[in-house]
């Protein structure tokens, strides 16, 4: 980690009075203790300074450049393309794309007008209502993966959600344009993130750094402990840039955002906030392991994307180091992002944005498929593969043959032998065994035990609360008496609360493993998981199979009534299912 430095040694542009002067000097030697020469700071002071001045230079130099490009913009004759409105049938159909199409390192979508699909998702009634409440109750019939493709289209719209994952998905970047500043402005802004300083107890380095990149030096300078927003935005003022790691444990609409997106893509879908001063930039050119969806919130961004150096970092499973600039080559798309657009790109390419044109920026980086790939998955599988193939075949016991130190090896890999060929496909033919053994389904379940530790908690209605357990039932009042109390009948019809809200996995026993009771910190908690008997799990089946519908309780498919209301019981106490309508108060005893 860099060192850290106090947001007091950084230079300020403005003139100062001399009383502000010399309380600045004061600060700053009660903020460096291990400085004892006055000298010492000033050479520190005039460093930074000279480092910014040489900074903006760079900046003119850039604006000069980008406004060149724009007024040939202006001055070329475009093709708008039209926009028009299509059915749900329509938005779901495959277009065929040309071949320049695919050829090309971007899809350029013009601004146009469209539903906001965000802000009408979750738009059920939010009053609240009781289980013994008269009003007529509408059950909740929504599938958690349409939702999740709703959030989709309305993040990328006007562009179609199968086009983008054929053609633009994995393969190359793609910019949206829209004229409407405020389309993101509900999930985030600069007034959320001063509230959030101000209301929770965010701390550098775990939740907040703050960072700078002059002179192709990329620094943090995070100090210890709160972070007070005081400090931070000293920082800011101060050419700085802030990086919120994980903003969605604090900010509800980003949570909402993520966790409805994540029943979708079937993947942990996180997110950081960067918030980054006029004329600056935080961060080095550097490329991630992750899909990449920039939300641009507030201000302006000019972005510099670069195509993978090499074959073998073509869709990388880790994130870069940070690049000088002489390593990257040439950009093959540079776009100003501003409010209400969006750029993609996928992991492997290379990027770096710097502000502009005085403004200040501000996006959401939202994210998903970090180890998510084939790769990750036969890792899981060829290990479990050959252990299987070691159990039931005699032949991969067997000893090595005698000779096999001198066929092989570095001294004998150029030297081709018939003792070597034949060697060789002995060892393919004991390699077959192995592929007969691949354990797909248990791999595939281990895939998604860990996206269920990885995975945001839902955002619940309250229309939701009402038919689950987050309801207002079991209420203990004074006197210790329990009102409102609930249960689950045979007549009880239940189905999941999302679709991938659990998986079943035969362990040592039968396991639901569950990230209802996640934290909305990245893996703040043990993954949570509830062991049943192997002949209740066709009830668990029954239920994954039959949603989104409702399945009566007497229906779940295990032979004892006891049991069908044992695992119902257990699967509501932890929020797991949710009930075609409230639940009945029952009389206390």
């Amino acid at each position: 980690m860099d060192s850290p430095v106090s947001a007091f040694a950084m230079y300020r542009k403005k003139k100062k009075t001399n009383s502000e002067k010399k309380k600045k000097k004061q600060i700053n030697a009660a903020a460096s203790p291990k400085t004892s020469s006055n000298n010492v700071a000033d050479r520190i002071m005039i460093e930074v300074a000279q480092k910014i001045k040489r900074k903006q230079k760079k900046t003119k130099g850039l604006k000069n450049i980008i406004k060149k490009k724009n007024h040939k913009k202006k001055t070329n004759k475009v093709k708008q393309l039209r926009v028009t409105k299509k059915s749900k049938s329509e938005m779901l159909r495959s277009p065929e794309v040309s071949e320049s199409d695919a050829a090309s390192p971007l899809i350029q979508i013009p601004p146009s007008k469209h539903a906001n699909y965000y802000e009408n998702i979750h738009s059920d009634d939010t009053s609240s209502h009781s289980s013994n409440s008269s009003f007529e109750f509408t059950p909740i019939q929504t599938d958690s993966v349409e939702e999740g493709l709703k959030v989709f289209k309305w993040m990328i719209a006007p562009y179609n959600p199968n086009e983008f994952l054929n053609s633009i998905w994995e393969k190359k970047p793609l910019h949206i344009a829209r004229s409407k500043s405020t389309y993101y402005k509900e999930i985030i802004s600069t007034p959320i993130i001063d509230d959030m300083l101000r209301n929770e107890n965010i701390q550098f380095t775990k939740n907040i750094d703050i960072t700078s990149y002059v002179d192709q030096k990329r620094e943090t300078h995070n100090p210890e402990g709160r972070a007070h927003p005081h400090l931070v935005w000293d920082f800011y003022l101060n050419g700085c840039s802030i990086r919120l790691l994980n903003p969605q444990t604090y900010i509800p609409k980003l949570h909402l955002l993520n966790t409805t997106l994540q029943e979708f893509f079937n993947s942990f879908v996180g997110a950081n906030a960067y918030l980054t001063p006029p004329d600056s930039q935080g961060f080095a050119p550097h490329y991630d392991d992750i899909e990449a969806f920039i939300l641009q919130a507030e201000g302006k961004k000019h972005w510099r994307i670069y195509k993978p150096r090499s074959d073998n970092e073509i869709l990388p499973r880790v994130s870069s180091k940070n690049f000088d600039q002489n390593e990257i080559g040439e950009p093959i798309l540079e776009v100003t992002l501003e409010a209400g657009d969006m750029l993609y790109f996928p992991r492997g390419y290379i990027h770096q944005g710097i502000t502009i044109d005085g403004e200040h920026s501000l996006h959401v980086t939202v994210s998903m498929y970090q180890k998510h790939s084939w790769a990750d998955l036969f890792e899981k599988m060829i290990p479990a593969a050959l252990q299987m193939a070691i159990n039931e075949n005699v032949e991969l016991r067997c000893g090595l043959p005698f000779d096999i130190y001198e066929n092989f090896g570095l001294v004998n890999s150029d030297v081709i032998t018939p003792r070597r060929k034949e060697i060789e496909e002995l060892m393919k033919s004991l390699f077959d065994k192995i592929k007969n053994h691949l354990p797909i389904d248990d791999a595939v379940d281990q895939m998604n035990k860990n996206y269920q530790h990885d995975a945001l908690p839902p955002v619940l209605s309250d229309l939701e609360k009402a038919v689950t357990v987050f309801g207002d039932s079991d209420v203990m009042i004074e006197n210790g008496k329990v009102t409102n109390r609930v249960e689950i009948g045979l007549d009880t019809k239940i189905r999941l609360l999302r679709k991938n809200i659990l998986r079943m996995v035969s362990e040592e026993k039968i396991r639901l493993y569950y990230y209802v009771e996640n934290s909305l910190e990245y893996h703040g908690n043990d993954l949570p998981f509830l062991e049943i008997e192997e002949e209740l799990a066709p009830a668990i089946e029954t239920l994954i199979t039959s949603y989104p519908e409702y399945v009566s309780v007497e229906n779940l498919d295990v032979p004892n009534e006891s049991d069908k209301l044992q695992i119902a019981d257990a699967l509501w106490s932890r929020g797991l299912i949710m009930t075609e309508y409230p639940l009945e108060s029952i009389d206390d005893d």
